[in-house]
Formats: C-alpha cells, sequence, structure tokens
C-alpha cells in the first residue's frame, strides 16, 4: 500500500516555540504547531516570527506540521559585499 501524499501549505510564523517548534497561521486561517525540518537545522536556517513559511501536514492529523521552506523577504537580505568590511574584502591578518 502506498503512503499518504502529505499536504503543503503557507502560513506566517506567530510564535517561535521551545525545541525547535513554531505556531504556524496558516492562510486558510488554523493554527498548527510545526517543527523545523532536518535540512533546515543542518543548514542552520533560522526561522523568526512574522517569517512566512511552507508546512507539509499528513493528512492524519492537522494540528501538526513539519516547516520545510523559510520564504525570502526584502527585510532579510545580507548586507552587500563591498560595504563595511576592509579593503580586498577578505579577512584581516594579524
Amino acid at each position: 500500500m502506498a503512503k499518504e501524499e502529505m499536504l503543503e501549505f503557507e502560513g506566517v510564523v506567530d510564535e517561535v516555540l521551545p525545541d525547535a517548534r513554531c505556531r504556524v497561521i496558516l492562510d486558510n486561517g488554523h493554527e498548527v504547531v510545526a517543527y523545523t525540518s532536518g535540512r533546515m537545522k543542518k543548514n542552520r536556517i533560522r526561522i523568526l516570527a512574522g517569517d512566512r513559511v511552507t508546512i507539509e501536514m499528513t493528512p492524519y492529523d492537522l494540528t501538526k506540521g513539519r516547516i520545510n521552506f523559510r520564504h525570502k523577504d526584502a527585510r532579510s537580505a545580507p548586507p552587500s559585499a563591498g560595504a563595511g568590511g576592509p579593503p580586498g574584502g577578505g579577512q584581516r591578518r594579524r
């Protein structure tokens, strides 16, 4: 028998909870407690309140999910490479 398909939803992180969990408000208005996927932990992707995320849920329990993607937005853009560093862009030698 084949596995059930995972349901994907988008939402906004409402609250960051201990143990790599977050309370997410989905676009359809439901509230879900979701944990960070292992790939996101491995790559040290941090999630803050207000971030837009994509979560996967099993059809058996629609109150829990797994965050598998954090959408990029303008406020989380990294600073440009040429600003504020030593000339040459590398690390300073001592």
